[in-house]
């Protein structure tokens, strides 16, 4: 680290559970955040300036107006502007140190089997069911720590799923993929802005605490928020032998 850098993540730097060490782990990271909106804004600004070196941002969206009012690694100057590059922007400037790699396109199967393996954590902040198991499959396929959140109206929940344990549940072991389910979006049912604040940060943190080894993640829990009262509730998860996604992909990993 050079001297700027120290005196940036000073802060860091003191807190004993992090220190130099850690704050290099951040530095020489590389994170993936799968969507650049009310949950991947949060996140993608609380990891650029605590200085995690690399940011892959991947979008395929444009900023709307209606985005604003959550959305706040945009502005109002951005709109109409793909939001991978509105939020590369607003990251640049906030910390010039870093690199953020903006990838407007949608993150599909083949491009996540491509571009997952080697990376420090991803983090999905999609809003879809589809996007979200195509990024679960991709991360336990690769071993790869996934940070999963979600948000809706005044609910939101969260959870990490650390796949360099063998022992560890899947995105699939929890919303198994065959069943049914109903699609909604805050584009119909609404959001109240800081719930996504509120779960996009607990990413960043989450993400943070992967990368930097400190600290006990939601590896085996599922923490639920309702930001209309207040209240968290936090569920145990479990590995499910026979999910149709870990189940077997994982006992290969170990076995070897």
């Amino acid at each position: 680290m050079n001297d700027d850098q120290l005196l940036r993540y000073s802060r860091h730097i003191l807190v004993d559970e992090i220190g130099i060490e850690a704050q290099q782990r951040f530095l020489d990271a590389h994170a993936v955040i799968i969507g650049a909106g009310g949950l991947g804004a949060p996140a993608a600004m609380y990891l650029a300036a605590a200085g995690v070196g690399k940011i892959t941002l991947v979008d395929a969206d444009t900023v709307d107006l209606t985005n604003l009012q959550r959305q706040i690694v945009h502005m109002t100057r951005s709109v109409g502007v793909p939001k991978v590059e509105s939020a590369r922007e607003t990251l640049s400037a906030l910390n010039p140190g870093i690199e953020i790699i903006a990838v407007n396109a949608r993150a599909d199967a083949g491009w996540l089997d491509i571009n997952v393996p080697g990376k420090s954590v991803v983090l999905d902040c999609s809003d879809n069911f589809a996007t979200r198991h195509a990024i679960n499959a991709a991360c336990v396929a690769h071993r790869v720590p996934l940070v999963s959140g979600a948000a809706l109206r005044f609910d939101g929940q969260i959870s990490t799923f650390d796949f360099r344990s063998p022992d560890s549940p899947c995105y699939a072991c929890v919303f198994p993929p065959d069943q049914p389910f109903e699609e909604v979006a805050c584009s119909t049912m609404g959001v109240f802005a800081p719930t996504v604040g509120i779960i996009g940060a607990m990413q960043a943190a989450e993400a943070l605490r992967v990368i930097g080894g400190f600290g006990e993640t939601l590896a085996g829990r599922l923490m639920l928020l309702d930001s209309l009262r207040m209240d968290w509730n936090t569920m145990k998860i479990a590995r499910q032998p026979d999910c149709a996604v870990c189940g077997n992909t994982i006992d290969r990993e170990a076995a070897r």
